[in-house]
């Protein structure tokens, strides 16, 4: 297998047989969860499986293991990279295994998703961690062969507003300190425990950079798409003790964010009627300034 290729469920769960084999877990009775970014796999044993398909895979699987202990060593809540030799590389892929927090997945309010960023903020990374600066355009044109799966037209919209937005970003000067951030923090990572504690998962971001990364999909998903109510976003701001929202670089970092999940979408679009017609309907919005609250979650 390429590791440049989709994984499927059966490629996934070949290379999921093969991991477990060298780690000496047992995959037989592996329950897929997901297949998007990743293809996570619970176990038995109380054990998650995380499958990268990434081409530059191991990098960042290292990258997050050192991360999760790291954390762990500082008594933060957040997923536990269990005590095995990892991550394990099959055929291009990484590989990774983690605590399983709960048998089903509870978000956590949004004052508990506050209070994590707050402590998250306050923690100084060790040197030895090499974190890497949060570089976001960057990040979108490792994905901009992604728009081949889309119209002409509505892909050199997209091109042409990540320039846009590239500009605008450099000129922007930031209110917060730079330092540790999670690279994207919503109420959608950070889940319950078995107990009812909150903890944060998915460290696939994790980095540096300035703070109000870590702060504007709340925002977002409240002004935007409705998904939080106003009661929940004062609820954000008074916790963690700054509304992104007055700052004049709030809209740069929003619209980034959409065409960042948009530009994501594309790369599901391939073969996916679904997939087009949603891209076709957020570029629409994006062009006219219409409604975000109809887009659909894929």
């Amino acid at each position: 297998m390429s590791p440049a290729a989709a994984l499927t469920e059966e490629s996934a769960r070949e290379v999921l047989g093969t991991a477990c084999t060298l780690v000496g877990f047992e995959s037989s009775d592996a329950e897929l969860i997901r297949l998007g970014s990743n293809a996570v796999f619970r176990i038995p044993g109380r054990v998650i499986a995380r499958i990268s398909r990434d081409p530059e895979a191991r990098g960042g699987a290292d990258r997050q293991v050192a991360v999760a202990r790291w954390l762990a060593g500082e008594g933060y809540p957040a997923n536990r990279a269990l005590d095995v030799r990892q991550p394990v590389e099959v055929g291009g892929y990484a590989v990774t295994f983690w605590e399983s927090a709960a048998e089903d997945e509870r978000y956590a309010p949004v004052r508990d998703v506050a209070r994590l960023i707050r402590e998250l903020h306050e923690l100084h990374a060790p040197a030895e961690l090499d974190l890497p600066e949060k570089r976001p355009f960057a990040e979108l044109n490792a994905r901009m062969a992604d728009l081949e799966n889309i119209d002409p037209g509505d892909a050199e919209f997209i091109r042409n507003r990540i320039d846009e937005l590239a500009s605008d970003y450099d000129n922007l000067e930031f209110t917060l300190p730079f330092g540790v951030i999670h690279g994207d923090a919503n109420v959608g990572n950070v889940i319950l425990d078995r107990e009812g504690n909150p903890i944060l998962i998915d460290l696939d971001s994790f980095g540096i950079g300035p703070r109000e990364w870590d702060l504007v999909q709340t925002a977002l998903f409240y002004e935007r798409f409705g998904w939080h109510t106003e009661d929940e976003y004062r609820t954000f701001v008074d916790v963690y003790g700054f509304d992104v929202m007055d700052w004049y670089g709030y809209p740069v970092l929003a619209d980034y964010r959409e065409l960042s999940m948009t530009l994501w979408l594309c790369g599901k679009a391939a073969g996916n009627d679904a997939a087009v017609a949603e891209v076709r309907k957020r570029v629409a919005s994006l062009r006219d300034g219409g409604t975000r609250r109809d887009w659909a979650p894929f």
